[in-house]
């Protein structure tokens, strides 16, 4: 009787063992999978990316640009291919104007005065037909991951979505509006929902939040987003896509000098 007692319990022991062995295994397999769930900061910029940056489309758009009580409604249509890029605004004031990037190179065309200048320099900084986005910032057309080293700051929420916090510093010797940004990435759309641009000094000089975000041809996309320049006062403008194609046949010759006038 006490053999069998004796036989019990060891039985007993053997199955608390084997429980407790599984369980560790199964703990293991979960640490192991969360992390292998996680992702680094050049990761989640790179998904943002796929999702936001475009190689090739057309889009029409909208700038509400709100500058100390004053109102500009501002229309435009607008064709990229990489680093070449055509826009020519169809509002009443400004219809025939354009603008032409190519690479580093941006020319502006005026229809009244049949005048074409280059903007290069100090004009480069300035807002763009009045709004809170700069010549510059039209340039800037790279992967962010090869203009900035990116570091993962934490994990939050904004509105209301969980979202990736990430710091941005930029490479040594890329030219670069901003020499800090720091973005909210939506975790489960990857895409940005706010962005604060820096001066190298620390200096806050842009705020660019996104208001609508859309799922345009398999890609979130944001469709409508506000930026306030932080260095003037009672400003804001507003950008919002009303359509956009990826990948559209394009005219060979769209992106000529011959095509601005």
């Amino acid at each position: 009787m006490f053999a069998l007692m004796r036989n019990s319990e060891r039985s007993y022991q053997l199955k608390i063992l084997l429980i407790i062995s599984l369980l560790s295994i199964l703990l293991v397999g979960i640490t192991f999978l969360a992390a292998a769930q996680e992702l680094t900061a050049d990761e989640i910029i790179t998904r943002r990316d796929q999702n936001e940056y475009v190689i090739k489309a057309y889009s029409e758009s909208k700038m509400i640009i709100k500058n100390s009580g004053r109102t500009m409604v501002k229309t435009m249509r607008s064709w990229q291919d990489g680093e070449k890029a055509l826009v020519v605004f169809t509002n009443p004031r400004d219809r025939g104007t354009k603008f032409l990037k190519r690479g580093d190179n941006l020319w502006m065309f005026f229809p009244q005065a049949e005048d074409l200048v280059k903007i290069s320099g100090h004009m480069l900084e300035q807002g763009m037909m009045g709004s809170d986005f700069s010549y510059q910032d039209m340039l800037e057309s790279d992967d962010l991951t090869e203009l900035y080293n990116f570091k993962l700051l934490g994990e939050e929420k904004y509105k209301g979505r969980p979202v990736y916090k990430l710091e941005g510093i930029k490479v040594p010797g890329k030219e670069v509006s901003y020499y800090r940004r720091v973005v909210w990435i939506d975790k489960e759309r990857f895409v940005g929902l706010k962005e604060e641009l820096y001066a190298e000094s620390g200096r806050l000089l842009k705020e660019a939040v996104v208001l609508e975000v859309d799922k345009i041809e398999g890609r979130w996309y944001p469709v409508r987003m506000i930026m306030e320049n932080k260095l003037r006062k009672n400003t804001s403008t507003e950008f919002i896509i009303q359509k956009i194609n990826f990948n559209p046949e394009l005219p060979e010759d769209i992106f000529t000098l011959e095509r601005l006038r």
